[in-house]
């Protein structure tokens, strides 16, 4: 019997529900729904390859799966078609005849699915995930078996897809009275103008698959996608259910169960989705908080690590030029203190320690600093005392030329170099708490007299008196 498609200018003279095979009859609808499981159980073998997960572990699952799917598809249509098979028990496990709904067949093979997982002890949500997705090639496939069934189809319409039906090749339990006011007659067979269901699902489910697709390769966690391939899947069929005159009812209502069950999945799933959603955005925002800090604690103790290389690299310059030097205090150049370059202890490995010696030494600058402005004053004044003693003593020198004369000349001079070291001594009582104990501390070693020519700067160091000569 032919189908046309009158807006589309589609014609199809003869569409058969079967083929022959050996003598054995075999439908389209089964062929189309064996297709499309093999095209979805390799998606998924292919699926779980890309993944890294192992093939055979869903090759199992879904043979249990499909042994669950098609006793629980048979089970569910025959709870609400028991009218059917009241009379007659037997035709209950006669599948040829027809009689499967999808919901059944669904949850079936969820069952099937959960069981498979907990015995192999692996994670459900996330094996769902890429077994929906071979669910629904199968469903895209699969619904076109409906077209050669005459199946699936929904009331009147004159819209760009409608669909003729010859009246005598589908059950008259499913044609309304609508449909009946607007039979259309050619060639002598009454053909209704319907709905075609079927394509209208077929497309949802391209489409569903087209976003799973997405929403596979940016899921937040396992099970995103299977929930909402379930929410996607429960909204179109909700809908496409107000359609259809061929609906499973619940006994004594004129409501569709796959409308029911559609729109508690599609709320369940929605929420579910949303929910896990939002908690699974606060978990990437924790732990990418948590590792701009585990980085930053990086940089921190790096800058630190740095810094303590750079000090001991400055202490190893230190004791190199201390040694190349003999531990010899260098002299006073007026521009640092008088004797910076002592020998560092070992206990100044301890930052704080360091800190306190950096802070002395700042205390020991400064003063140095102050008892330089004082030599300084001092020098100016023995200065002036030493050219008039020299003046007093060139002129005694000329008028006295015997040896009596040069001998009290000296004994003057001794007198007036005695003042001289007496304005000495007090540059060095300024001095001294500065030159001599880091003359000492530099080098223990030192004789008496390298620590009196150490302990004041070179240029103003004079010898002992018991060395001076005339």
């Amino acid at each position: 019997m032919s189908i046309q498609f009158p807006n589309l200018g589609i014609n199809l003279d003869y569409v058969g529900k079967s083929i022959r095979i050996f003598g054995f009859e075999i439908t389209f609808f089964g062929l189309l729904i064996a297709a499309g499981m093999l095209l979805g159980l390799g998606f998924i073998v292919l699926e779980a390859r890309r993944c890294g997960e192992k093939e055979d572990d869903y090759l199992e699952m879904m043979i249990l799966s499909l042994v669950t799917g098609v006793i629980g598809a048979r089970a569910l249509y025959v709870c609400f078609s028991w009218n059917l098979y009241k009379g007659n028990v037997n035709q209950i496990f006669n599948l040829r005849g027809g009689g499967l709904a999808f919901y059944g067949g669904l949850f079936g093979g969820m069952l099937g699915a959960a069981i498979y997982c907990a015995i192999r002890k692996k994670a459900f949500m996330q094996m769902a995930d890429t077994a929906c997705m071979g669910l629904v090639i199968a469903q895209i496939i699969g619904r076109w078996g409906d077209f050669f069934n005459r199946e699936s189809f929904g009331e009147y319409t004159n819209s760009i897809f409608a669909m003729q039906l010859p009246l005598s090749a589908v059950r008259s339990s499913e044609v309304t009275s609508v449909m009946r006011e607007n039979l259309e007659t050619i060639g002598g067979v009454s053909y209704i103008q319907v709905h075609p269901v079927f394509l209208y699902e077929s497309l949802w489910c391209l489409l569903l698959f087209l976003l799973m697709l997405v929403w596979k390769r940016k899921k937040r966690f396992h099970g995103e996608v299977f929930l909402r391939y379930l929410a996607g899947y429960g909204l179109g069929r909700f809908i496409l259910e107000y359609l259809r005159t061929d609906k499973l009812t619940i006994p004594g209502t004129s409501i569709g169960i796959c409308q029911v069950i559609s729109a508690a999945l599609f709320l369940i799933c929605a929420v579910v989705v949303t929910v896990e959603s939002s908690m699974a955005k606060k978990r990437a925002a924790r732990r990418r908080r948590r590792r701009e800090q585990d980085y930053e604690a990086q940089e921190m103790a790096a800058r630190q690590a740095e810094a303590e290389e750079y000090r001991d690299r400055l202490k190893l310059e230190r004791a190199f030029a201390d040694e190349k030097k003999g531990s010899v205090p260098e002299a006073y150049s007026g521009s640092v203190p008088v004797y910076e370059s002592q020998e560092e202890e070992s206990t100044q490995d301890d930052p704080k320690e360091e800190e306190t010696a950096g802070s002395a030494s700042d205390q020991m600058e400064e003063a140095a600093k102050d008892g330089y402005e004082e030599v300084s004053e001092n020098q100016e004044a023995v200065a002036g005392e030493d050219a008039e003693t020299e003046e007093t003593a060139s002129e005694e020198y000329e008028e006295n030329e015997g040896d009596e004369a040069v001998s009290e000349e000296a004994l003057q001079e001794d007198g007036s170099l005695q003042k001289d070291d007496s304005a000495y001594e007090e540059v060095e009582e300024t001095a001294a708490p500065y030159g001599t104990e880091a003359a000492s501390a530099a080098d223990p070693s030192l004789s008496e007299d390298d620590e009196w020519l150490y302990s004041k700067p070179r240029r103003f160091a004079k010898k002992p008196a018991n060395e001076q000569k005339n």
